[in-house]
């Protein structure tokens, strides 16, 4: 898949193992590539992530090998299991710094551009707000496709918030009481986002449960030589 092709939509479970992939590299460089025990645990983590998910390794192989087939995740042998790394910023031809934002994007939801300096941090220094506004606005005006959108402000908040656009446009949030604070205002959105990506989590399931059975057979007809029954 090329920059100047369309983008697919990603499911939930396929942004979270992307997003996983993409932060383990640089906060853990001496485990990744990953592979698929701790690709699964990075996937359930409960700090960092919102919404928190309970993925089987079933439901997370056949997420990558979806991303496999979009050639954003390659396999690598090596040692006693195969290893798993993104190709994030090759396939979408985007710098480092904007691999990092969208990584924070998909695993903790839409954040406001001082959130992500803080919660980028371990991964890169961004010198100010400034500096990330300017990636995010690049990420936004994309020429082969927005990968970021800026969201409306919620009433009592101080900043807009970034959302990625990896899973197409982000669902449009309840607005907290009248007069609520930019805090609570924040809390019932993750309350709402959370509600949203749950449901596309148990409809990726089922999808992600054939894919992985798909992929099953076709490596046991392989491995045997004979052809998959149509």
């Amino acid at each position: 898949m090329s920059s100047t092709t369309s983008l697919p939509v990603l499911s939930l479970v396929e942004t979270r193992v992307l997003g996983v992939l993409a932060e383990k590299q640089r906060t853990v460089p001496d485990s990744y590539p990953l592979t698929l025990n701790s690709l699964v645990s990075g996937c359930n983590q409960k700090t960092s992530r919102n919404p928190v998910l309970e993925l089987t390794e079933s439901q997370v192989q056949a997420a990558v090998d979806s991303l496999r087939g979009y050639s954003l995740v390659a396999e690598t042998s090596g040692g006693r299991a195969f290893r798993y790394e993104h190709n994030v910023d090759r396939v979408l031809r985007i710098p480092s710094q904007s691999v990092i934002l969208l990584t924070v994007l998909m695993l903790r939801g839409p954040q406001t551009a001082g959130e992500l300096r803080i919660a980028c941090d371990r991964m890169h220094n961004f010198a100010d707000i400034s500096s990330v506004e300017g990636f995010l606005n690049e990420l936004a005006e994309r020429p082969a496709g927005a990968l970021v959108v800026k969201l409306a402000r919620l009433p009592g908040a101080r900043e807009s918030r970034w959302a990625h656009l990896l899973s197409g446009a982000p669902a449009e949030e309840a607005a907290g009481p009248a007069g609520a604070s930019s805090d609570a205002s924040y809390g019932a959105s993750d309350v709402s986002l959370g509600e949203v990506a749950a449901l596309k989590a148990n409809v990726a399931r089922l999808e992600a449960e054939v894919a992985s059975l798909k992929a099953l057979l076709g490596r046991v007809c392989t491995e045997l030589g004979i052809s998959e029954a149509g």
